[in-house]
């Protein structure tokens, strides 16, 4: 009988964690051959991720924060590879890991290598590849803003007390979306375009997104004067505009026109004027928990 192996491709950052050691070195005593690589710079992980599937790896594991699990995915399913992927969450928001269920601690993440790989959705946009969320408005303002140090003293809670400093600036922008049966514009204060739920630390944009059903969903929230008026008590209230916003599931939508309205991708600024966002199915073989949210046909 073969040693299953898998290779750990670990941000920079993340070299001295403790935690990630002891997982490494706790699932090669269950008889796993671990490999890990570290990035350095921008281009590692693509160039990590063509070495190990021509070394015959077909399980990778992506361990860091958002743009760590992006840039595998987004190199894994640009090689179009039937290998899989394990998420170990390892940054400040880890939006995608929690909306999807993945165990926080390295430990129990490297235990989803046991689990049955499923496809999932990937989305793209001007060549771009992303696993989460593509968002927009005051949101994407915050996120952009929010300092590392702040985020390595408050954590999650450092999106919130950014938001909370910056309300001077808050501004309505306006866009134009267009998709299949679907067209809306006006003025907005926030946009996802999600093949997961939440972004920018917690804020839960597109509830009811599935990482498997083929579809991106669409949430905008209008930006009425009686809206931006109250955004301070919303906010303080915790966040409770869910009824207010204008959501659609579509295999593709188009942003037309956007004045003044700064986009991420999975918290990474996004340049452009007209962007168009196509879902790609099952782009992605990932191993994630059998009873994940972001499944369909989970057991009940």
């Amino acid at each position: 009988m073969s040693t299953p192996k898998a290779l750990l491709i670990l941000h920079g950052k993340q070299a001295l964690n403790e935690e990630v050691r002891a997982a490494v070195q706790g699932k090669r005593e269950q008889g796993w051959e671990l490999a890990v690589r570290v990035t350095w710079e921008g281009g590692d992980a693509q160039r990590f991720v063509d070495q190990a599937l021509a070394d015959g790896y077909t399980r990778l594991i992506a361990g860091g924060g958002d743009g760590t699990l992006r840039d595998v995915a987004e190199a894994m399913a640009r090689a179009k590879t039937e290998a899989s992927l394990v998420l170990m969450p390892l940054g400040t928001a880890n939006d995608f890991a929690r909306a999807a269920g993945v165990p926080l601690e390295p430990e129990q993440a490297l235990d989803l290598l046991d689990v049955p790989a499923r496809a999932i959705d990937l989305g793209e946009v001007g060549g771009q590849i992303f696993l989460n969320m593509a968002t927009g408005g005051f949101g994407s303002q915050v996120t952009a803003n929010t300092s590392e140090d702040l985020k390595k003293v408050l954590g999650g809670a450092a999106y919130l007390f950014t938001g909370l400093s910056r309300f001077s600036e808050l501004r309505a922008a306006y866009g134009e979306l267009q998709g299949p049966d679907f067209h809306w514009r006006g003025e907005l204060l926030a946009l996802g375009i999600g093949n997961g739920r939440q972004a920018g630390g917690g804020h839960v944009l597109c509830p009811d997104a599935l990482a498997d059903d083929g579809l991106l969903d669409i949430s905008i929230l209008p930006a009425p004067q009686e809206v931006v008026g109250t955004l301070r008590s919303l906010m303080t209230d915790g966040w409770g505009l869910d009824n207010m916003f204008v959501r659609a599931r579509l295999p593709w939508v188009e942003i037309k026109v956007a004045e003044g309205l700064a986009i991420n991708l999975d918290g990474e600024p996004l340049q452009g004027d007209d962007l168009h966002f196509s879902a790609l199915p099952q782009a992605l073989r990932v191993h994630l928990p059998a009873d994940s949210p972001l499944l369909t046909n989970r057991p009940d």
